[in-house]
């Protein structure tokens, strides 16, 4: 994936969940891992697709069962009037 890639979707991500949190990094190796975070919290991996001279972009997130609250409170949808 090129850097143009990288900024773009990075920038449209920032811009939909409203947080400058939101860091794409390159990878390290050819053909490794993009990796999505928040902060420092591992959120996902970046994909590209190039099929028939369409291009777009899948965000695969992850999350360990470590990371989830033990009891969390439900939470009540705010009703639409």
């Amino acid at each position: 994936m090129q850097a143009s890639d990288i900024a773009r979707v990075e920038a449209y991500l920032r811009q939909t969940l409203g947080t400058d949190r939101i860091n794409i990094e390159a990878p390290k190796n050819r053909g490794g891992s993009v990796e999505v975070r928040a902060g420092r919290e591992f959120l996902g991996t970046l994909h590209r697709d190039d099929e028939d001279g369409e291009v777009s972009f899948s965000l695969h997130i992850m999350i360990l069962e470590e990371d989830l609250p033990e009891n969390p409170q439900p939470q009540t949808a705010a009703r639409k009037r």
